[in-house]
């Protein structure tokens, strides 16, 4: 999905991992968020919807946190 501005937003689907080696400034967003696990083998392979699951995470709630710190364009 694609914002106004030209640039790629942060979607449920993505998995952590490709989440954290794209935007890795986005750490602290989930630390925040409690997604203290972030370090775990298992949990690089999880989606942010997954990961959100396990920990009481409202998805939607985190997703405007993590597209709304900075426009995120394409590498």
């Amino acid at each position: 999905m694609d914002k106004d501005d030209g640039g790629k937003m942060i979607e449920k689907e993505v998995k952590i991992g490709e989440l954290l080696e794209k935007y890795p400034e986005k750490i602290n967003v989930l630390l925040e968020a409690g997604m203290h696990c972030i370090g775990c083998p298992a949990s690089l392979a999880e989606t942010l919807e997954e990961a959100c699951e396990v920990h009481g995470i409202d998805v939607e709630e985190l997703l405007t946190e993590l597209n709304k710190e900075e426009t995120i364009e394409t590498k």
